[in-house]
């Protein structure tokens, strides 16, 4: 079970970098620098990469980040790591309250009022005026979140028990690397010292 809840977190973390990395880029460049293009170029520029980012590379970090954080944590559970397993579940329930349904509920719905926009309009100035501001804060706010998931994603990884490996892998009647000794019988300890074999052959 331990080798599974390790691919899973290692599978967990890199979803999760994944997204980060997609939402950290549209804050630190992206907008930045379609806000200094003129507004139509802007609109048409953003139509253009909203249409272009439904395709099977993006769906994965997208869709599958929650659940594959929320099976690390259940496989790490089942492995005897509780602390680790808590860290996965705070990540999953982090990016989807934070950072998935935003996106579904807030950005995609902009994205799709903004493809019925002519750049060419008048107001396009305006327009877009009002949808970059309101758009970059709900990013920032799913990038930060992005970001803490990613983080405690990190920190489960980190907490995996690694004496459950050594466990899984010991020999029956001897002890995992790392556990403490068990202590010997008596009557066997003294026969094996020395004193004991002395005696034993004097007799």
């Amino acid at each position: 079970m331990f080798p599974a809840a390790r691919f899973a977190a290692l599978a967990a973390l890199l979803h999760s970098g994944a997204i980060f990395g997609f939402f950290f880029a549209w804050v630190c460049s992206t907008m930045w620098g379609l806000d200094r293009l003129p507004a139509d170029v802007a609109i048409a520029a953003m139509q253009a990469m909203n249409a272009s980012v439904r395709n099977v590379v993006f769906a994965p970090a997208f869709f599958a980040t929650g659940p594959v954080l929320a099976l690390a944590g259940a496989l790490a559970w089942r492995a005897g790591s509780g602390r680790a397993a808590l860290w996965f579940a705070a990540a999953a329930v982090a990016y989807v309250g934070g950072a998935m349904l935003p996106t579904l509920l807030v950005n995609v719905p902009m994205n799709e009022a903004l493809a019925q926009a002519d750049p060419a309009d008048p107001h396009a100035g305006a327009l877009w005026g009002a949808y970059s501001a309101r758009w970059q804060g709900w990013n920032q706010l799913r990038t930060v979140v992005s970001g803490a998931a990613l983080l405690m994603c990190g920190l489960g990884l980190l907490s995996l028990n690694p004496g459950a490996l050594a466990v899984s892998h010991a020999s029956p009647g001897r002890p995992a690397p790392g556990a403490p000794a068990q202590p010997r019988d008596r009557s066997t300890a003294a026969a094996d010292s020395p004193a004991g074999g002395s005696a034993t052959g004097s007799a």
